[in-house]
């Protein structure tokens, strides 16, 4: 289990909110001093694919989502306090099968 930070100080918070499908997962990013960015979010009931630019680390924060990394064939069940990390310009699905699961998202250089 990793350590999930139950918050950040000093950070700037970019008000409009990042919306995608449909409003099924919606996050907010936040903007480090030292420039580095990350985004909170939250993922409601459904089953969704993201692709990434950079790698990224996702840290569950609440509820449990099942995640299927692209070119893999398995299936990993993460829940609060677990993470899971993803390649650069690659891509993973994420199903949520009830109630929401929030997380973290740290794009790592």
């Amino acid at each position: 289990m990793s350590s999930i930070p139950s918050e950040f100080v000093g950070v700037t918070a970019v008000t409009r909110a990042n919306i995608y499908f449909e409003g099924k997962v919606v996050s907010h990013a936040l903007v480090f001093p030292d420039g580095s960015r990350r985004t909170l979010g939250i993922v409601f009931p459904g089953t969704f694919h993201f692709g990434t630019v950079q790698a990224e680390l996702m840290q569950v924060v609440a509820g449990q989502c099942l995640v299927k990394l692209d070119g893999g064939t398995d299936w990993a069940t993460y829940g609060e306090g677990d993470a899971f990390g993803i390649a650069a310009n690659s891509g993973f699905e994420i199903v949520v099968e009830e109630g929401t699961c929030q997380y973290i998202c740290s794009f790592l250089d």
